[in-house]
Formats: structure tokens, sequence, C-alpha cells
């Protein structure tokens, strides 16, 4: 067996040690609560708190579509876990298995590769597995090959990159075919992801088309594809509509009940028989459970989360808990039996604080908390100063709900530093204008290198170079692949 990861001297064990699987919502706020409750006896040695998480910080995704648009940066839109949670063990790696009969679990970490040693298995008394989830993908030809996804950071500014790299691209072309396709932009979902995106994008296309000779904003196409018959569901029905408004004014093509066919060969065929030539297809439809659930002991609903409690427990398994997008919840405020709470940012970081205080009432042997929330609304960004807002029962729409998104989540995201950091480019934004920048060749950073020494120039082994004009002699790349698109395929 590889050696046990504790974080403590050999032959010593804590008097009780919580692993929290997962670094975002649900494991950086439950971490962080547990870690102030538990002030003393981490000092003292009595306890000790491991995350294990992919990567070092936590990612605040309600602003990912401001980063992708340049209003925030993106070190603003993420949590550095080593600094916020000073009294846990970090460690940076992947879950492969929870073994809870046995209390381990086991780990590859980013030196597993390179020592030999094999995965470590961490022993655990309590555990708390929060992994979030992945994006939902559909066996839909070309998706694997030239889709993007909008989940993570680099997701975003990889997005926002490639979006001025086609507007680039188009400037140049003297061929009207991969001009039309670069500057055609198709999102597929209505959610908040998709919506948000896209509307954040399509404003800072507009304005950046500004400082090209020959692209005008009616150039751009800009395709929302959804499958149901309306967007944003969360907002309500007349909020959504009102979006869709909002949308179609700024002649963006909105197509409900419509699904994506396929997208090989750059194409993006839809099911009511449209044709759209594209270089930028992005999926934002939907998520589905972290593969770690099903890598587990513990029971599953059919829709592969785990069977919780409304105490956050999993249900028949003392010693273990969930929350988040992980976990199946009841939601005791709904008014018939059996709904589960949604598996959102508001929901899990309430969640949170219940579940690390249940952690410690049952390691103290004290009854436990229901977790009880009725949801309180929700609020969306269309864009700079435009927005839909349906909280409390109030609906708002335009410059008010615009500020009120930003004002719920500048009161929600971690940490007073963050807090001013973002208010600071939030201000300096309105004072300035915007970046128009791509900095694509962030992702390839020894390309340039391997070049001058004679090497292929990719960069990374099997991804394209950074874009820039080729020197006498070199082969011309193909021009039907975009130049350093930064695609992070989802």
């Amino acid at each position: 067996m590889a050696p046990d990861s504790r974080g403590t001297t050999p032959g010593t064990r804590p008097g009780v040690r919580v692993l929290v699987v997962g670094g975002g919502y649900v494991g950086m706020y439950t971490a962080l609560r547990l870690q102030r409750k538990l002030k003393q006896r981490l000092k003292s040695g009595d306890a000790e708190i491991v995350v294990v998480t992919p990567e070092p910080y936590m990612t605040y995704q309600p602003f990912l579509p401001e980063a992708a648009a340049g209003s925030i940066s993106p070190r603003h839109v993420v949590v550095p876990l080593r600094r916020v949670l000073k009294d846990c063990t970090i460690v940076i790696g992947e879950a492969q298995r929870v073994d809870h009969a046995k209390r381990t679990a086991t780990v590859t970490t980013l030196a597993t590769g390179e020592d030999g040693t094999g995965a470590l298995e961490i022993g655990y008394d309590e555990i708390v597995i929060a992994p979030g989830s992945v994006s939902r993908t559909l066996p839909i030809p070309g998706l694997a090959d030239f889709g993007i996804g909008f989940k993570t950071v680099e997701e975003a500014i990889g997005l926002r990159n490639h979006v001025i790299e086609q507007m680039d691209i188009a400037s140049a072309t003297r061929d009207p075919a991969i001009r039309d396709a670069a500057l055609t932009f198709v999102f597929v979902g209505g959610g908040y992801a998709g919506v948000e995106a896209l509307a954040e994008l399509e404003d800072m296309a507009r304005y950046t088309a500004r400082y090209y000779h020959n692209i005008k904003p009616a150039d751009l196409k800009w395709i929302l594809v959804e499958a149901s018959g309306r967007i944003l569901p969360e907002v309500g029905e007349t909020m959504g509509t009102y979006a869709i408004g909002e949308l179609r004014s700024r002649n963006i093509d909105v197509r409900l009940e419509t699904r994506l066919d396929t997208c090989e060969d750059r194409v993006a065929v839809l099911s009511d028989g449209s044709r759209f030539p594209t270089r930028t297809l992005v999926w934002t439809a939907g998520v589905k459970p972290a593969p770690l659930l099903a890598a587990t002991d513990l029971p599953l609903t059919e829709r592969g989360r785990l069977r919780c409690t409304a105490t956050l427990g999993v249900e028949d398994m003392p010693h273990a808990w969930a929350a988040g997008d992980a976990a199946a919840v009841p939601d005791l405020t709904a008014s018939e039996p059996g709904r589960e709470t949604a598996p959102n940012a508001q929901h899990a970081v309430r969640q949170a604080k219940v579940l690390a205080d249940n952690v410690l009432a049952a390691i103290d042997g004290r009854p436990l908390t229901e977790y009880r929330h009725a949801y309180a609304g929700s609020v969306a960004s269309l864009g700079l100063h435009k927005g839909v807002a349906h909280v409390y029962g109030r609906k708002l729409k335009g410059y008010p709900a615009w500020l009120m998104h930003r004002t719920y989540h500048l009161s929600r995201v971690p940490t007073f530093n963050r807090k001013a950091r973002v208010l600071a480019e939030w201000t300096l934004s309105g004072l300035f204008k915007r970046e128009i920048v791509s900095l694509g060749s962030l992702e390839h950073p020894r390309a340039e290198f391997e070049l001058a020494a004679g090497g292929s120039g990719s960069g990374t082994p099997g991804l394209p170079g950074p874009s820039r004009p080729k020197g006498p002699g070199e082969p011309p790349k193909d021009a039907g692949e975009p130049p350093g698109d930064g695609r992070t395929d989802s």
C-alpha cells in the first residue's frame, strides 16, 4: 500500500481527520468553517483537515462571463486555497475512488507519475464529498473535435482570446468563406452559462469591431441554440421572454426548440435544417456528476448523484457527507414531496455551512440540523448595463437588474481581498476603455523558443502553435485551421 498522506509526524495520528474531496463552493466553504470551529484542535494536533482538489484555487463561476469579456482579471475570479485554508493540509490531486467501508480514499497527485510510488491512500474519520460536476456532452459528431467548454477560468480566457483571433483572421483573409465562418459564433445551451457568456462576449466583440477597418458590428453573427422553449428558466417565464427580446434586439439569433445535430468539418447543422459554417462552437448544455461518484461504495440516485438526507449525510452511510452538485438533497421547503434542492451556487454555499456544523456535531455527539432554505431568486447579466432578475417575487430588468447582479455576486465572492480587487476593476473599467488584446500565445509559452531551437513550435505536443506570420522557407499553415485558437475541448 502507498504511504498514508496524513501531514503528521510518522507514527502519530490526529484525534480526528476530516477529508474534504473538492475545492469548489462546498469544499472550500466547508473547510473554511471547519477551520474556524476547530482552530484550537488543529493547533494542538487533535484534529486535521485534508482538502484534496485538482486545482489550488476555487473558481467563482458567476464571474467567468465577465472575465471572458475582460471586465475582471482572471486572477481575481479565483480564490487561492492555500491562503484561505492556511490551517488545512492541501493536496493537489485527483481522488480516483473512495472505499468508505475501509475509510480510505485513493488519490493521484502531480508527483504520482514522477516518483513511481503509486497513488496515495488517505485515511479519514469523516469525509465530505464535493467534487462538483463536469460538462454534460452528447454523442454529436464533431463536438469533441471542435467544441469549446465554458466551465473553468482557463476556458473563459481561452474563449476570449479565440474570439478576438477570429476577428483578426476575418480582417486579414481574402477568402469570403473563411471570413464568414470566423465571424459566426454558435452557443449551445440557454442556461446561465450560455446566455451570460454569449451576451458578454457579443458586447465585447461589438466594441472591439470599432478598431478594425473592415469589420462592422453587423458583420458578426451570434447564434444561441436551446432545445427547450425558453431560456434562463431560473428567472421565470416573464423575465426569460424579456431576455430573448433583449438578445434579438442586438441581432442575436435565438433558436428555441432547436438542437445541434452535428458540427463536423466546422459546420454547425441544427435540427431545423439550418447550416452555419463556424470556427466557434461553445457548448454549455448542462452538467453531470463528477466521475468520482461512480467510483465509491456510496448509494447513488438514478441520475448519478449521492443519495443524501436533509442533514446532508449520505443515506445509511455514517461519517460520509455531501452537498452541492454531487448531492441529491431533499428540499424541505418545497410544496410537493420528493423534490430536491437545485444544484446551484446559492444552495451550495448555504449547504456548506450546515454541513460543516453537522460534521462537528457528529464528532462531538450532538444532534444534527436539517438543511432548509427557500430559493430567494435569480439574477443574470446580459452584458454591460443589461440584465434580468427575479428576486423575492420582484422582477427587474435592464440597468437595475444588472446592478443587482453585480451587487449580489460582489457580496458573495469569498474574502475581502477579492471583493476589493473586483470592485476596483469595475471602477477602473468604467473610467477607461476596454482591453481588446488577445494573448492566445500564453497557452503555448514554449512555442517561440521551440521554433528558434529547431523544433515544431507547437509548444505542447498535439496542440497548434501561436498565431504569427510565417518566416521565409516555412510551410504555410492550413487555412482551415485556426492559428492558436486556444480551444479547450469539453
